[in-house]
C-alpha cells in the first residue's frame, strides 16, 4: 500500500447570469456581427469562441440579446461583452462556452442590469482541438463563475471517495488491458452537475481510458447494488473534451462536468472501458460492492453486465463531486477498516458513514453536508509513510473538495502494534494543528473495545485505548468528539462490542456487524455539523 500525493486536475464550469443588452441602432455584436435595429439583439458574429456577443444599446423597452453560444469548430473573434440594459430590458440567457473551443476556463461576469434570472450555471468551454476562442470567456452578470465552476452562489463539493492505494494481495480478477469495469458509487448529497476523478496515483505507468460513461444503477431503490443501469440515464463523460485520456503515472484527472441528476444516497454506476493499464493498479480493496469485469471488451453502455466477473474491489475511481449550493460542507471520515466497513453487508451500502449521511441529509439543518469515507482497512494513525493517517491526510483529506467537518477514527491498530497513549496524542494534534491551519473542525472519534479479539486484547492495550479516548473526550483539542466506544460497548471487563452489535459472518470481537455500524451511525450528534 502506498502513501496518497499527487495533484488532482479540476475542470471547473463557470456559470453566470446572462446579462440582458436591448437591440440599439446598429453597435456591432461581437468582432463581425452587426446589432439589429432598435429592439433587435445584437449577435455573436455568427460564429464560436468568444462567450458572448455584444448588444446593441439599448432601447427603452427592447429584449436584451441572449449571449453568444461557443461552437465546435468556427475561428472566434475576441471576447464579446454583454450589452448594457434598457430601463425595461429582458437579461439574456445564461453564456455557454464552446464545448470545443479553446474557451477561458472562468467567466467573467458582466455589468448588465437587465432584470436577468442568474441562469444555470454556465459551462466554460475546454480546450479543444478545432476552435480558437477568446482566451477568457467573459459570461453574463454580476453573479459571474467562481473559480472550479458554477454561479456565485455554487461550488463543488466531494460526495463520495474511495481513498487510492496500491495492493498485490487483491489483484483484479481479470487483465485489466482491453477490458470494461462496471463499477457503482454510493453517494451522499445529491446534485444536478457531476464530475468523475480518475486515479492513477499509484500506478507504475501510464493508464489509458478509452472511454467512459455513468448511468444511474437500475436497482430497485432498497435493493442490494447490481450490474443495471437505468438506459435513459446513461451519458458519456468527457476529459479536456475528448472521450478518451491517458494518465500518467502519479496522476489523477477529473472528467468534465456534466449536467447529470443523482440523488441523495443515490447509487451511480461508473463503466470504464480500458485501452494500456500499469502493471501496479490504483485501487480501493474495500469496496464492499460488487465490481463486474469483462474481458476483450469496448461496451460502456450495455444494461447488464450479469455475465461478468465480479469482484468486490473498486479500480481507478477515487472521488466523485457534485456542484452544490455555497452554503454545502464536505465531511470526511479518515480511519481504519471499521471506517472501510468490514463486516458490513456486501452491496447493502450500511457503513456508519453511509447511515450518519442519510441522517445528515434527512435533517432540515445538515441537508446540505456531503459525507466522504476515506477508510482503508489495517492501517494506522501514526506514520509519515504508506497508508497511515499522518502520511495520507493532506491527499485525503484536505484535498478534498468543500471539506468542512474531518472525522478521526484511528489508532486500534497503533496500539495492537504497541503503541504508547502519548505518541497517539502526538498524533492526533499533528493532524489537528494541519486541519485548524485551514480553517476546518475536526472531530475525534473514540477507539471502539477489542475485548473479544485475543490477538488485540491485552490488558496494557486496554489501557492505552481508555487513555487515549479520555483524551480524546477531555483534552479539549478536538473540536468535539464522537463516542462510538459507548456506542457499542458492553461495559464488561474486558469491555467487548455488544453481541447485538459483533454478529456477522467472520465475527471477530474487532469489527461491528451491520448492527453495530447502525448503532455507531445514529450515535452521532447531528449538532455537530451546524457549526
Amino acid at each position: 500500500m502506498c502513501a496518497l500525493a499527487g495533484l488532482a486536475l479540476a475542470l471547473g464550469a463557470c456559470a453566470s447570469s446572462g446579462s440582458g443588452g436591448t437591440g440599439g441602432t446598429g453597435d456591432t455584436g461581437g468582432s463581425s456581427s452587426s446589432g439589429g435595429s432598435p429592439g433587435s439583439t445584437g449577435t455573436g458574429g455568427g460564429h464560436t469562441g468568444g462567450t458572448t456577443g455584444q448588444g446593441g444599446t439599448a432601447g427603452s423597452s427592447a429584449t436584451g440579446g441572449t449571449t453568444g453560444t461557443g461552437g465546435s469548430s468556427a475561428t472566434g473573434g475576441t471576447t464579446g461583452q454583454g450589452g448594457t440594459a434598457g430601463s425595461g430590458a429582458t437579461g439574456g440567457t445564461t453564456g455557454t462556452g464552446g464545448s470545443s473551443a479553446t474557451g477561458g476556463t472562468t467567466g467573467t461576469g458582466g455589468n448588465g442590469n437587465g432584470g436577468a434570472a442568474g441562469g444555470k450555471s454556465g459551462q466554460g468551454g475546454t480546450a479543444g482541438s478545432s476552435a480558437t476562442g477568446g482566451a477568457t470567456g467573459t459570461g453574463g452578470s454580476g453573479t459571474g463563475g467562481a473559480a472550479g465552476g458554477g454561479s456565485g452562489t455554487q461550488k463543488w463539493v466531494g460526495t463520495w471517495t474511495a481513498a487510492p492505494y496500491a495492493d498485490s494481495s487483491n489483484p483484479p480478477p481479470i487483465s485489466l488491458a482491453n477490458s470494461v469495469i462496471r463499477q457503482v458509487a454510493h453517494v451522499s448529497l445529491g446534485g444536478s452537475q457531476i464530475r468523475v476523478q480518475i486515479s492513477n496515483l499509484d500506478g507504475n505507468g501510464s493508464l489509458v481510458v478509452s472511454a467512459a460513461h455513468i448511468a444511474m444503477c437500475g436497482a430497485a431503490a432498497g435493493a442490494l447494488v447490481d450490474s443495471t443501469i437505468t438506459t435513459s440515464t446513461d451519458k458519456a463523460l468527457m476529459f479536456s473534451g475528448a472521450a478518451s485520456v491517458t494518465i500518467t503515472a502519479g496522476k489523477e484527472v477529473w472528467s468534465d462536468p456534466i449536467d447529470f441528476t443523482v440523488p441523495n444516497q443515490g447509487n451511480l454506476t461508473i463503466t470504464i472501458a480500458l485501452g494500456s493499464v500499469p502493471s501496479v493498479p490504483t485501487q480501493h480493496s474495500g469496496s464492499r460492492t460488487t465490481s463486474y469485469f469483462q474481458s476483450n471488451s469496448t461496451t460502456v453502455n450495455a444494461a447488464n453486465m450479469t455475465s461478468a466477473t465480479k469482484a468486490a474491489l473498486w479500480f481507478f475511481i477515487s472521488a466523485i463531486d457534485v456542484m452544490a449550493d455555497s452554503a454545502a460542507k464536505g465531511t470526511v471520515a479518515i480511519g481504519d477498516s471499521i471506517t472501510d466497513g468490514r463486516g458490513t453487508d456486501t452491496d447493502g451500502e450500511d457503513r456508519w458513514t453511509d447511515i450518519l449521511a442519510a441522517r445528515l441529509q434527512g435533517n432540515p439543518p445538515t441537508a446540505d453536508v456531503s459525507m466522504m469515507n476515506v477508510g482503508i482497512g489495517a492501517t494506522n494513525l501514526i506514520g509519515t509513510s504508506s497508508t497511515a493517517a499522518q502520511a495520507r491526510f493532506n491527499h485525503d483529506v484536505l484535498g478534498q473538495d468543500g471539506v468542512h467537518y474531518v472525522i478521526v477514527f484511528e489508532g486500534v491498530n497503533d496500539i495492537s502494534g504497541g503503541a504508547t497513549a502519548a505518541q497517539l496524542e502526538s498524533a492526533y494534534m499533528d493532524l489537528i494543528s494541519r486541519a485548524h491551519a485551514k480553517g476546518l473542525v475536526i472531530y475525534g472519534a473514540t477507539i471502539t473495545p477489542f475485548g473479544g479479539d485475543a490477538s488485540y486484547y491485552s490488558a496494557a492495550h486496554e489501557q492505552v485505548r481508555e487513555q487515549a479516548n479520555t483524551w480524546i473526550k477531555t483534552a479539549g483539542n478536538f473540536d468535539g468528539y464522537i463516542d462510538f466506544d459507548a456506542a457499542i460497548t458492553d461495559g464488561g471487563n474486558p469491555p467487548k462490542i455488544q453481541a447485538q452489535y459483533a454478529t456477522w459472518a467472520q465475527a471477530d470481537g474487532l469489527h461491528p456487524g451491520p448492527a453495530g455500524y447502525k448503532a455507531m451511525g445514529n450515535a452521532v450528534n447531528l449538532t455537530l455539523f451546524t457549526k
